[in-house]
């Protein structure tokens, strides 16, 4: 088991050498969302996690207060990830159509990519997004992305390309669901269904029915 955090009076001042605490708080972050992803907040160990990142524990203390604060970091980070991406794609001024194709191209190809970013959120969604609840940051990272969605939607529906009264939140979780589902149940419907749905080809024949089926909604 994990030794229980030490309080803030035994709490280590940083290292007055230490030249570069970010990389040692992104060590830190890499090597806990692998944790996390391989045994999940309960089974991870910070003992694991100062070995994998090469840090002394009580530094990892230090930084993220306990196992929990850490956790929430790396939620808040893996959030971070994907949004920022997302930003990168600098879809605000290209033609509605081709902008909304690439959002949903992206996020599918994305979670293709990122399994750990799937299974973290499956883990903090056990949880009943518990720690999520607490973050000062979540909504923030996301308030860009709806942002994004609702000018792509106004724009498409005065070029009248897309529909009107179409809701960015709900628009974006059918999209995320569409391929979310899709790999977090490949095996079992791999199984179901006699078919190799983890083979390239059949991730790409999905991500072109993610498309399809998004833009066939939302045009007019």
């Amino acid at each position: 088991m994990d030794a229980p955090a030490p309080s803030k009076a035994k709490l280590p001042r940083r290292p007055s050498g230490e030249r570069d605490p970010e990389r040692t708080r992104a060590a830190i972050l890499a090597a806990a969302t692998e944790e996390f992803t391989t045994h999940g907040l309960n089974g991870a160990r910070v003992d694991e996690i100062a070995q994998r990142s090469g840090v002394n524990k009580r530094m990892i203390y230090y930084y993220f207060g306990d196992k929990n604060g850490l956790y929430l970091a790396v939620l808040e980070e893996i959030y971070a990830d994907i949004r920022n991406a997302e930003i990168r794609l600098h879809l605000a001024d290209r033609d509605p159509v081709d902008a909304m194709r690439e959002l949903i191209a992206f996020t599918w190809n994305y979670f293709i990519e990122h399994p750990e970013f799937l299974s973290l959120l499956s883990t903090e969604n056990l949880h009943r997004a518990e720690h999520l609840k607490t973050s000062k940051k979540i909504r923030e990272l996301h308030s860009p992305l709806v942002g994004i969605i609702t000018s792509l939607l106004a724009r498409g529906v005065k070029t009248k390309v897309f529909r009107e009264g179409v809701d960015p939140v709900q628009l974006y979780i059918t999209i995320a669901s569409l391929g979310f589902f899709y790999m977090s149940n490949r095996f079992t419907l791999s199984t179901i269904f006699g078919r190799d749905l983890g083979s390239a080809e059949a991730l790409a024949e999905r991500g072109r029915h993610i498309e399809e089926v998004v833009l066939g909604y939302l045009r007019p």
